[in-house]
């Protein structure tokens, strides 16, 4: 085998290696982890050629602060729960990356867990109603 050959398999070999470890860095080591609750006001299916699902919490009465949020295409329970429980209160366990990918999501934050919440704002308007 020739050098040049050596070395262009080597740099092949060291940039497949290199980008794996990164993506596997970014994927698996969480930047921060949390939880947020409020309004759930949208979960949404977009994208043109990579479809992601992404949403949106209202942290606030007035709207103001708002939470931007995305969910793995294989966690299908969360997103069958987000779905059901949009308008509601809900409380979501997250996790912060690093960075993120165009297939991932839109946003850092994913949701790993969601609940529904008693609302802070009516608690004392009926909030328990059967549904």
């Amino acid at each position: 085998m020739s050098k040049f050959k050596k070395v262009l398999l080597y740099t092949l070999l060291f940039l497949i290696i290199g980008t794996s470890a990164y993506m596997a860095f970014v994927y698996y080591v969480p930047y921060s982890e949390g939880v947020r609750s409020g309004e759930l006001i949208k979960i949404s299916h977009k994208g043109y050629v990579m479809k992601t699902w992404e949403g949106e919490i209202s942290q606030g009465i007035s709207g103001a602060q708002i939470f931007h949020f995305s969910v793995e295409d294989g966690d299908d329970a969360i997103i069958q729960q987000l779905k059901d429980l949009q308008g509601k209160y809900v409380k979501v366990e997250y996790v912060e990356r690093y960075r993120t990918f165009s297939w991932w999501g839109d946003t850092r934050y994913f949701i790993k867990k969601v609940e529904k919440e008693r609302s802070p704002h009516f608690l004392n308007a009926g909030e328990d109603e059967k549904e």
